[in-house]
C-alpha cells in the first residue's frame, strides 16, 4: 500500500512538473505582453508586471495589420480544415473497411510522408502552384495546407472508423442502404468526435504554419499572422519585445478557444449507447 501511494505521488509530481513546463512559456508571454518598456529591460524580471499597461497592444496594432493578417489566417485554416475532413472521411472509410494490399500500402505511405521535411517539398509545390497560377493566392495556400494535413487526418480517421462496429453497417445494408447512405447516415454520426478532432488538428496546423506562407505569399495584404509577427523583428535581429509578445499572445487565443469549445466532444465516448450487448 505504501509503495502504491509513493508511486501515485511520484506520478502526480511528474504530471505537475510537466504542466509547469508546458505553461511556463505561455505565462511568461502574457507577463511580457503587459510590461512597460522599463520593466522589459530590467535586470531583475518579475512574473507579475509592477505597472501593467496596454501600450504594447496598441503599438502592435499601430505598427502591423494584425486584424487583416488574422483574417487571412482564419480563412486559410478554416478552408484547409473543412476540405481535409471532407476528403479524408470517405477515404478513411474505404481504407478501414477494405483491407487490401493497396489499402495497406496507402496507410504505410501516409505514415512515411509525415517524415518528409518541409524544405524537401517546397520547391515541387512552388513549381506546381506556379504552373497553376496559384502562387501568392489564398486558394493556393489552402491547397498546400490540405495536402500537408491530409495524410495525418486520414491516419487519424482510419482508427476511428475501425472502432465503429461493422454490425451497424451490416444492419443498415439489410435495410437496403447503400455504401454512401451507410457512410452518411450511420458511420459519419458515430465519427463526430473523430471528425472534430481531425478538423481541429488541421485548423491549428494551418493557423500556426509559417514556412509555406512565407514562401508562397509575397503581397503584404495576403500574408498570414505568423508571417506578420516576424515584422516585429528588426533588420539587425533585435525584437520589439513588448509589441511582439502582445501580438503573439493574441495569435494564440484562437487555438485555445478551439480546444475549449470542443474538448468535451473529443474526450466523450464515441460510441456511447450505439451498441447494446
Amino acid at each position: 500500500m505504501r509503495t502504491s501511494r509513493t508511486a501515485r505521488a511520484g506520478q502526480y509530481a511528474a504530471l505537475l512538473a510537466y504542466l509547469v513546463f508546458l505553461a511556463f512559456p505561455f505565462l511568461w508571454l502574457i507577463s511580457t505582453a503587459f510590461k512597460p518598456p522599463r520593466e522589459l529591460g530590467s535586470l531583475h524580471p518579475t512574473w507579475i508586471p509592477r505597472d501593467p499597461t496596454l501600450a504594447n497592444f496598441r503599438q502592435a496594432f499601430d505598427e502591423q495589420p494584425l486584424l487583416e493578417a488574422a483574417l487571412n489566417s482564419l480563412v486559410a485554416a478554416l478552408g484547409a480544415a473543412l476540405i481535409a475532413v471532407v476528403l479524408a472521411t470517405p477515404m478513411a472509410y474505404v481504407m478501414a473497411r477494405h483491407r487490401t494490399t493497396l489499402a495497406r500500402a496507402a496507410t504505410g505511405w501516409v505514415v512515411v510522408s509525415q517524415a518528409f521535411p518541409l524544405v524537401l517539398v517546397i520547391i515541387p509545390l512552388f513549381l506546381v502552384l506556379k504552373n497553376l497560377r496559384l502562387v501568392n493566392s489564398m486558394p493556393g495556400l489552402i491547397m498546400v495546407y490540405v495536402v500537408w494535413a491530409l495524410p495525418f487526418a486520414l491516419w487519424m480517421l482510419v482508427g476511428y472508423v475501425r472502432a465503429v462496429p461493422p454490425e451497424l453497417e451490416e444492419a443498415a445494408a439489410v435495410d437496403g442502404a447503400g455504401r454512401l447512405r451507410t457512410l452518411v447516415s450511420v458511420t459519419a454520426p458515430l465519427l463526430a468526435p473523430g471528425i472534430v478532432a481531425t478538423a481541429m488538428f488541421a485548423f491549428v496546423t494551418a493557423w500556426n504554419e509559417f514556412f509555406f506562407a512565407l514562401v508562397l505569399l509575397k503581397t503584404p495584404e495576403k500574408q498570414t499572422l505568423p508571417v506578420v509577427l516576424t515584422h516585429f523583428i528588426g533588420a539587425e535581429g533585435v525584437a520589439d519585445l513588448g509589441p511582439l509578445a502582445a501580438a503573439a499572445f493574441l495569435a494564440t487565443l484562437p487555438s485555445l478557444v478551439v480546444f475549449a469549445l470542443i474538448q468535451r466532444r473529443i474526450t466523450g465516448g464515441m460510441l456511447a449507447g450505439a451498441v447494446k450487448n
